[in-house]
Order: structure tokens, then C-alpha cells, then sequence
């Protein structure tokens, strides 16, 4: 029976037994035998261990996980990401004092002996045996190297890592076959490279190009003498000789490798004394690993960008799979995102909402016809901070954000598109009363009908906003009881369906409600919902599905390789007639409506504020026909009213989407767009409604003073004429005429004298053909009266 030491365990004889009988299995494996498992030499395996020939022989090597770097579209870095930050080189790029250091220090007769080290394993035997334990090992480098590709292959399983690393004698064998098989396949400088880029020197770095930028912001080529020993000493503990955390046993240990090196003659003695005396000379290089490093505030960006890659199956068959690839890296993803749009959405968004605010902001910007997102930021940044998060606020939840925001009016053009596109003119008028009950019953989707059975009651913003209305002045003044009565005469499946076509959905993944509710924009959404829906009205009726990657190469090995990518898909979702119509409208919005603070100046431009029951969130989402976006405000966790509230410094009573949200769009959008073709749109003309007078006097105008005239602020004589045939003789207006402040009398007199005293007088002399339009020599300018002379209210 053999003998146990009193503190239990196997005794040096058991010991050296067994290191016998490995030495004695390397040594038959050298000569071609074939062994079993158990048996000839005593090993009790018990099926854990097969025999060597039945083990596979195409050992494949892994492909190394490294770093992604993701850049925007002009080839700018954003940020690196990696789940093992690695970048592999050739040893050509590696510093022959690191080449040499490394096999001193783990494996000095490396070029003398094959996979396996006879010698080595005779000397580690006995000392073992002499110290009563396992002090020396006998891997060779290839072992070694072997051993890192399980490791590698693991990941980050746990599980398997622990199996990859196990002491155990099946291990043991298994890497002595696939070490052979190495070294016929790859030979001694091939292992070497491969060795030098697979292993861990602590700090998060994998591979000797990552180590020494870490601990000397430099490449691998350049390093020196002792910093090739300092690097070559941590492989052996990376934690324990660990620079930065244990600089003395780092020093001590470099000195160990450096007085190795010496003895195998790669070093002279003086050179290594030299060497012994200098200090650890370590300039850091701290990981910047992940979205939280990205520039220019495009860490949401980042982020979603891995969403996408996670999610699309053009990246792998399963979420795993693509999850494998990712955390392999190695990829180099140009994405779509613009930095001078990005750049100017940031500097926005920090002008006027603080980070410490009660509220937040998130801006996406995208490209109409394309789909390319080309900005997305928010005032909380990305991190885990006080005042940081990881919730991108920008997209639908199932993207990395939340549960989404009420819209509001920003979802009224999307209801005039359905009522545009199923016939209705874009003189719809209804009485749109201040107060009024849901209509009932209203249709929707399966055939049924929704029924307001408890009498539910809504009213618009201000009780001055009486109708009756058409839809241009609706849209403009933001109307509630206007949309609610055009949703309920079209029906709601219409607008149900013209959502869908303009990529609406809630950001939860639900389904949106079917009740005329919707038209006020109950339904949550994102941003980046909102800004690619905008932008099929800016693309005359198509939309294009939001992109963030346009291309993706891969490096594997020494080669590389593009994969391929998700494409935008692009679809008719109405009619040029008709998204020309909503841009009308929205023109009229900016120009005139609440949505003034937004306007671009000369550019033209076009949107939509939207400010929710109880003002937990307000919105613009707006554009012009070369960049869609959209901006909201509002408390993520939807508990802070805007009301006696400060953003970005500012006291605000109530918070409307054309005040806070609109200068934030436009700020946004001026740098985004600046040096940009302006172009305009294509407009159409929407006439005004006409009016019943006053029931006193049958010739009184309908007050609405809307004149087509020239732009009256710089030419009053086309003030005048607009006032005159729109707002004063024609309609009894009293209108400015032109945009803003109308020329001398711009209908200002004139219509009150049409509305009381003058019955549509004919005029004396005669004007060229459109002179009344402004069409004539300097066009129309959609300038309008805004009078409102002849009918109160």
C-alpha cells in the first residue's frame, strides 16, 4: 500500500510517479506509440481520459478576439469596443528584446527541443520530488499556446474557461497531441507570433501590440530591453506582477528575466546590470474600452450600433451567434453618422438643457431618402454617473432605450396624410369647437367600432381657438378638436395604416391603440420613430428605413474580409400629391403657427410642435428636404410636470414643444445643415375656407386675411396689394398682408372698412395678370396676411 504523508495527499515518491509517467508518455509519444488511457502505466481515468490516438488531430487556431473600432461616416473614430482588447501583429512588429525575453523566461530551449521537453520535464521532476509539491512545471511554449486557444475558444463561459484551465492528466495529454500537431504544421517562429498575440499580461491586455501601448503608450516594435523583460516577467502572474498594482515584485521580477537572459547568452552581463538599474519607466495608457469612450457625445450612437449588430440576422443566424462574432472583434464598422451633425445636435442639446436638469432632452437627426441616421445625442450622457445613464433615449426599447414618450401633435400630420391620401381635401373644414365630446362611433380596424360610452371630453390648448377650421389653420394653430373630428369622419384604420407605412410604431413593441385618441398622440414613441417618419414627408412620400452601419470589414488572421450589411428599404408610403400637401401644411407651422422659434431663416423648412396632457413631455419634429429630426423634452421616468420648472437655466411657467424643443431643433439643424444646399419644397396651394359673414351684415369677410402678396416687410406696395385683394376688398381681412408686418394699409383699414362700411368696392384701375398674387416678379413667398379683420374669433 503506498505511503500518505500525515498531512494528507500523495507522498514525493507518489509524485514523482506520476511526473514519471508523464515523462514516459511524452517520451512514447515522441516514438509514434500509441498508449491507452489506463492501464499500462496506472492512470485511473475513468473515461474522462481517451486514448491518445482517438483524440482529434486538426486542432484549428482560434480566431483571437480583438478590438472593434466603430467610425463614423468620414472615417473618424467614435470609439473601440472589445470583450479582450487585443490588436495582433506579426513578429516582425515585435522588438527582438521582447522575442527573446519571453522564450528566456518561459521556455529558454525552445529552438533545441519539439512540442515537448524531455529535459525540461526530467528537471521539473526533480525538483518537485525534492521540494514535495508541484514548484516547476514542464509546459513548452507550444503547450502553452495550446492551452490558450481553449482558453480563447471559452470566452467568457465560465464553465468552460474552468475546463479549459483544469489540472487534470486528460489535459495534459490532449495538449501534448495538438502540440505535436502544431509544430509540424506551424513551426517555431509561426508558434512564437502566435503565443506572443494570444497571451494575457494583466490590465486588459491580451497580446503583446495591446501590453505595450497599456503600460508604455507605444507599439511592440518599439520597446526596449528592460521593457521587454517587465513585460515577459507578468505572463507568468499577470495580477501578482502586476506594474501599476505591485511595482516592487514587478521590478524584482524583471530583473529575474533580464538576469535569465544573461545566462542563455541573448544578453551580455553588463547589459542586463544596465538594465537592472533603471526604473520601471511605465507612461499608461489606460483602457478605453467600450461606448462610454466615445466622442463627440455619440456613445448612444455606439451603442446602438451594437443593438443593430446583435439584432440583425445578416450578421448571424441566431443572437448567439451574432453575440460570438462581436465579442470576437476585429471589425471595422464605418457607420452612418455625420460628425458635424452629431457635433452641433451635442452642442445644442448642451446650450439648453444642463445634464442635472429634472428633465432631459434626446435630438436624433436623419437623411431623408436614405435612412441614415446621422446624429443622436441627449443631455444625460452615457454612463453610470450621478446624472449618467446607459438608456438610449432615442430609440424603441427593444434597441437599448425606453418604453418611449407621447408624441403629441407631432402625430397630427401622419392623420392628415391618412385623410389626404384616402381623398379628403385639404379645405376640410369642421366646426372644431373649443370644448366638445369624442365623436362616437368612430370605425376601426376589424369592423367594429369604438364607442365613447362614458362621454369623454377634450378641448384645444386656448379657449380663443373656436372654429369652424380648415385643415391648413388647424395644423398651424395645432388644433385638438379639428384632428380628433378628421380622424373620426375618415375612420381610424386609415391612419392606423399610414403609420405603419411610415415606420410608427410604439416603442414598447405593443400595438397602437385604436381610438380617436391617437390623433393627439397618445401612443408612445421614440425619437428616431418620429424623425424617420418626418423624413418621408421631406423624401415626397417615401420612406426609408433607419440605417446606422454602411460597412463592415473583418479582420481574421492577416486578411480581411467585408461582411454584409442591413440596407435601408425604401417604400411608397403616400403620394407626391400628398406629402407635397402635409409640407404646405407643416411650411405654415414655422412660418405662422406655433412652431416659429424653430424656423431655419432663409432656409426653408418645415415640422410640427406637440406638447402632451399634463406636459410631461413636448416635442418639434421638423425638416428640411436634405435632414429630417426630431427633439424631445421631458422626464424619462414620465413624474416631473414642465411646469414652474428651469431647463438649461431658463424658468419656464409651461413648457410648449415650439419653445423649449423647437430652438433646441434649430440650433441643432443650422450647424447640421450649414454650407448645405438649401433647396426648397414642392408646395401646393391651399385656399383658405370661406366663411359665413356675421349674420348683421351678409358682406363681411371671413376675417382670415391670409394674402398671397409679396413679402411685405420688404416690399409694401406688395403688403398693400395682398391686404387689398385677400385681406381687405376680397375677404374683409385684417390682414398684414406679406409676411409679418404688410406694407402701409396692407389691409389693415381697408378691411375694417370692407368689413363695415365698404361692400367689396370695384376698383378703378386695372393690374397685370397675378400682380394681386405677388407671382409677378418676385414671387409669392408663401407670405401671408394673418388678418383678422371682419369676423371676430
Amino acid at each position: 500500500m503506498p505511503k500518505k504523508r500525515s498531512g494528507g495527499g500523495t507522498s514525493p515518491t507518489q509524485q514523482a510517479a506520476k511526473f514519471l509517467g508523464v515523462s514516459v508518455l511524452a517520451g512514447a509519444v515522441m516514438a509514434g506509440i500509441a498508449l491507452p488511457a489506463a492501464g499500462a502505466l496506472g492512470l485511473a481515468a475513468k473515461g474522462s481520459v481517451q486514448s491518445f490516438d482517438d483524440l482529434p488531430a486538426n486542432l484549428k487556431s482560434p480566431q483571437l478576439s480583438q478590438r472593434t473600432t466603430i467610425l463614423d461616416s468620414g472615417g473618424g473614430q467614435i470609439a473601440t469596443v472589445y470583450s479582450r482588447d487585443r490588436t495582433v501583429v506579426d513578429l516582425k512588429s515585435v522588438s527582438p528584446y521582447m522575442q527573446k525575453a519571453i522564450v528566456a523566461i518561459e521556455d529558454s530551449r525552445y529552438y533545441e527541443h519539439g512540442a515537448v521537453d524531455l529535459k525540461g520535464v526530467l528537471r521539473a521532476l526533480n525538483k518537485n520530488a525534492q521540494s514535495g509539491g508541484v514548484s516547476e512545471g514542464a509546459s513548452t511554449l507550444t503547450q502553452q499556446l495550446v492551452k490558450n486557444y481553449f482558453v480563447e475558444e471559452a470566452g467568457n463561459d465560465p464553465t468552460k474557461v474552468a475546463q479549459a484551465t483544469q489540472q487534470t492528466l486528460g489535459r495534459k495529454i490532449r495538449e501534448l497531441k495538438y502540440a505535436i500537431q502544431l509544430e509540424e504544421n506551424l513551426g517555431k517562429k509561426k508558434i512564437l507570433e502566435n503565443y506572443l498575440n494570444i497571451t494575457f499580461f494583466g490590465q486588459q491586455a491580451y497580446g503583446v501590440e495591446a501590453a505595450s501601448q497599456r503600460y508604455f503608450s507605444k507599439h511592440a516594435k518599439e520597446l526596449t530591453l528592460p521593457e521587454s523583460a517587465l513585460l515577459a516577467g507578468i505572463v507568468q502572474s499577470p495580477s501578482g506582477y502586476d506594474p501599476l498594482n505591485n511595482p516592487e515584485q514587478a521590478k524584482k521580477r524583471r530583473n529575474v528575466v533580464l538576469t535569465r537572459m544573461a545566462q542563455v547568452h541573448d544578453i551580455s552581463r553588463a547589459e542586463a546590470d544596465k538594465a537592472k538599474k533603471t526604473p520601471l519607466g511605465l507612461h499608461v495608457s489606460r483602457p478605453k474600452n467600450g461606448c462610454i469612450t466615445a466622442v463627440k457625445g455619440a456613445g448612444f450612437f455606439c451603442d446602438y450600433v451594437r443593438e443593430v449588430f446583435l439584432d440583425d440576422k445578416a450578421f448571424g443566424k441566431t443572437r448567439a451567434d451574432r453575440a460570438k462574432v462581436w465579442n470576437r472583434g476585429g471589425l471595422t464598422i464605418r457607420t452612418t453618422l455625420d460628425p458635424k451633425a452629431q457635433e452641433s445636435a451635442q452642442a445644442s442639446i448642451k446650450d439648453h438643457v444642463n445634464k442635472s436638469d429634472s428633465v432631459a432632452t434626446a435630438a436624433t437627426i436623419v437623411e431623408p431618402g436614405t435612412g441614415k441616421i446621422l446624429a443622436m445625442g441627449q443631455s444625460r450622457p452615457y454612463g453610470f454617473r450621478k446624472n449618467e445613464t446607459q438608456i438610449n433615449l432615442s430609440v424603441n426599447q427593444g434597441m437599448g432605450g425606453g418604453a418611449g414618450y407621447q408624441p403629441g401633435s407631432t402625430f397630427k400630420p401622419i392623420v392628415a396624410a391618412a385623410a389626404l391620401e384616402g381623398g379628403k381635401p385639404p379645405t376640410q373644414s369642421y366646426s372644431s369647437p373649443y370644448e366638445m365630446e369624442y365623436p362616437s362611433p368612430v370605425s376601426v380596424c376589424n369592423g367594429k367600432k369604438w364607442v365613447n360610452s362614458d362621454g369623454t371630453k377634450l378641448t384645444n390648448e386656448n379657449e380663443s381657438e373656436r372654429g369652424p377650421y380648415g385643415m391648413k389653420e388647424a395644423t398651424a394653430k395645432s388644433v385638438n378638436t379639428y384632428y380628433v373630428q378628421l380622424i373620426s369622419d375618415i375612420g381610424i384604420c386609415p391612419v392606423i395604416d399610414m403609420a405603419g407605412k411610415m415606420g410608427v410604431h410604439r416603442a414598447d413593441g405593443n400595438k397602437i391603440t385604436q381610438a380617436p385618441s391617437i390623433a393627439l398622440g397618445t401612443q408612445e414613441m421614440s425619437p428616431l420613430t418620429m424623425a424617420s417618419a418626418y423624413a418621408t414627408f421631406a423624401s415626397r412620400g417615401t420612406y426609408c428605413t433607419p440605417i446606422a452601419i454602411e460597412a463592415i470589414t473583418q479582420k481574421i488572421g492577416e486578411s480581411k474580409k467585408s461582411l454584409p450589411v442591413p440596407k435601408t428599404k425604401c417604400s411608397r408610403a403616400m403620394s407626391e400629391k400628398t406629402a407635397d400637401t402635409v409640407n404646405t401644411l407643416l411650411k405654415g407651422v414655422v412660418e405662422d403657427g406655433t412652431g416659429t422659434q424653430a424656423g431655419l431663416g432663409d432656409r426653408p423648412s418645415a415640422g410640427k410642435t406637440g406638447t402632451t396632457d399634463f406636459r410631461y413631455a413636448a416635442w418639434f419634429v421638423g425638416y428640411t428636404p436634405n435632414m429630417a429630426g426630431a427633439v424631445w423634452v421631458g422626464d424619462p421616468a414620465h413624474k416631473r410636470r414642465m411646469v414652474d420648472i428651469s431647463i438649461g437655466g431658463q424658468w419656464h411657467a409651461k413648457v410648449f414643444g415650439g419653445e423649449v424643443p423647437g430652438p433646441i431643433w434649430r440650433d441643432m439643424m443650422s450647424g447640421a445643415l450649414a454650407g448645405k444646399p438649401a433647396p426648397d419644397f414642392h408646395t401646393i396651394n391651399i385656399p383658405d375656407p370661406k366663411r359665413k359673414g356675421d349674420k348683421n351684415d351678409k358682406n363681411k369677410g371671413p376675417g382670415r386675411g391670409r394674402g398671397d402678396g409679396g413679402n411685405g416687410d420688404d416690399d409694401p406696395l406688395g403688403g398693400l396689394l395682398g391686404g387689398f385683394t385677400n385681406g381687405g376688398f376680397t375677404n374683409g381681412g385684417n390682414g398684414n398682408g406679406g409676411n409679418g408686418n404688410g406694407g402701409p394699409g396692407g389691409g389693415t383699414t381697408v378691411g375694417t372698412n370692407a368689413g363695415t362700411t365698404n361692400p367689396n368696392p370695384d376698383p378703378t384701375f386695372s393690374f397685370p395678370d397675378g400682380f394681386f398674387q405677388g407671382q409677378d416678379g418676385g414671387g409669392n413667398g408663401n407670405a401671408q396676411g394673418n388678418g383678422n379683420g371682419g369676423q371676430t374669433g
